[in-house]
């Protein structure tokens, strides 16, 4: 497809980010081609289909680091018993319960309705982490078909836990090695490994995991999310989460560890020198009541740090706001977690972290030869909008309400509000026709929990 966008404000981001008025944007295939004056580029390519923006400012997609879209069922669901006291418990009675209770239906329904509510947000790249013990072999194909469908671009891993037994241990890690190998040519979508976390993990599975992969891959796994992965792993091994995992050489550039609220100095060294991505999901901590991870000092660090959702919605800028306003509180520190701290993690880190699963792609940028991974945003500034401030202007005027166009490697999803590649009142519809059996499930293996 070869596509004109006019009349548009352009904010490049990328490492020396701009504010472009009235530019005109040529798409061909998916990469940008060109950017300049449309006069300009209407002459050089008469055949494109133009995209009028209206005056709107085009920027790059939104991108996720860390989220789980198997999550979607927990909307409004009722946790029998006493609500639980802690992590651990939230973990035993909603969501291991839950993930037991997803099939091969549920688990396409999860997934539709987060990537609707993806393209509706402007987030065009997601990190998913998937969990359903009682279907896993295909489950991650169900979840790329989806992710195709809609026409995102998307890195998907299946957990390995010893938690269900030795078998489906394996079977996770065969749906992992499986999934990789088969989208190692495709243009959107990747796979990685994913592991639950040190705590549901022995070391004969960590040794069978680090056997398996690659030697040009990651790992994909919840670190030190509350004091409980800590205090498990000491038990187990003598060392903390991040010591133990190293020795598994589960710690590499390409692995992805999710929190790390919990984590020691020489921990944070650790994933420094071995150049793992770190992702933060500030709204996820606060509602499980884990705590706040030091951002400040892991990117002062040098730790790469990103931005993640933990299975809340895809309106990545509801992310960035919780970011900068939780470290304030938690520290009562005003200066803490500076808003282009947080532009940091958002655009640049969750930028290069997609760009190491789809190598030769750049992302998260306008410029010639970048992927078309765009949003059309009508926000209309009453102060000066410049490159200085605009983390700012994200921060305090940005809404995911006024995204009103969505397109990911040069095709439109959404226009105008409206969804192109997906139906959301079907999808809607085809969930919660599918909602009383999950939760009649998900209720008997919560309620077997109490025993």
């Amino acid at each position: 497809m070869v596509m004109l966008i006019i009349n548009a404000n352009l904010i490049t981001l990328g490492d020396e980010p701009h504010i472009l008025p009235n530019h005109a944007l040529y798409i061909e295939g998916d990469r940008i081609a060109a950017l300049g004056a449309r006069a300009e580029l209407a002459a050089r390519y008469p055949e494109a289909e133009i995209v009028d923006a209206g005056g709107q400012y085009v920027m790059p997609g939104g991108i996720c680091a860390h989220t789980h879209f198997y999550g979607a069922y927990a909307r409004g669901l009722a946790i029998p018993g006493p609500a639980p006291r802690d992590f651990p418990q939230i973990l035993e009675r909603l969501w291991w319960p839950l993930d037991k209770a997803l099939d091969r239906e549920s688990v396409r329904a999860s997934a539709l309705v987060c990537l609707v509510d993806a393209i509706k947000h402007g987030t065009t790249s997601l990190i998913d982490h998937h969990a359903s013990p009682n279907f896993i072999a295909g489950s991650l194909d169900v979840i790329g078909e989806a992710a195709d469908a809609a026409g995102l671009r998307a890195v998907l891993c299946y957990e390995v836990t010893d938690r269900d037994g030795g078998d489906k241990m394996r079977e996770g890690i065969d749906e992992n090695l499986r999934f990789m190998a088969a989208t190692a040519g495709h243009e959107r979508l990747k796979g990685t490994f994913g592991l639950h976390a040190s705590l549901t993990l022995n070391d004969a599975s960590l040794r069978a995991c680090a056997n398996a992969i690659p030697d040009d891959a990651g790992f994909h796994i919840h670190v030190a999310e509350h004091e409980a992965d800590q205090g498990d792993c000491l038990v187990k091994s003598g060392l903390n989460v991040v010591e133990r995992l190293d020795r598994f050489g589960i710690m590499n550039e390409r692995t992805i560890a999710a929190h790390c609220v919990h984590i020691e100095t020489h921990e944070r060294d650790i994933l420094r020198d071995r150049g793992v991505w770190v992702s933060h999901q500030p709204r996820s901590n606060m509602n499980n009541g884990v705590g706040a991870a030091d951002i400040d000092s892991l990117l002062e660090a040098g730790i790469k740090l990103c931005l993640g959702n933990d299975g809340f919605s895809n309106n990545m800028w509801s992310e960035w706001k919780a970011a900068y306003l939780l470290h304030k509180v938690v520290n009562r520190d005003p200066r803490r977690a500076d808003g282009m701290n947080i532009a940091r993690m958002a655009w640049d880190n969750n930028a290069r972290l997609m760009e190491s699963f789809f190598p030769g792609a750049k992302i998260g940028e306008i410029s010639a030869g970048a992927v078309a991974d765009l949003i059309f945003v009508d926000y209309q500034p009453f102060t000066p909008l410049t490159a200085g401030n605009l983390p700012w202007h994200l921060l305090f005027g940005f809404e995911a309400s006024m995204v009103t166009t969505t397109i990911c490697a040069g095709q439109l999803l959404m226009r105008d509000r409206q969804l192109l590649t997906l139906d959301e009142t079907a999808i809607a519809a085809e969930a919660l026709e599918l909602a009383p059996a999950v939760w009649e499930r998900y209720t008997r293996n919560a309620q077997d929990a109490l025993q």
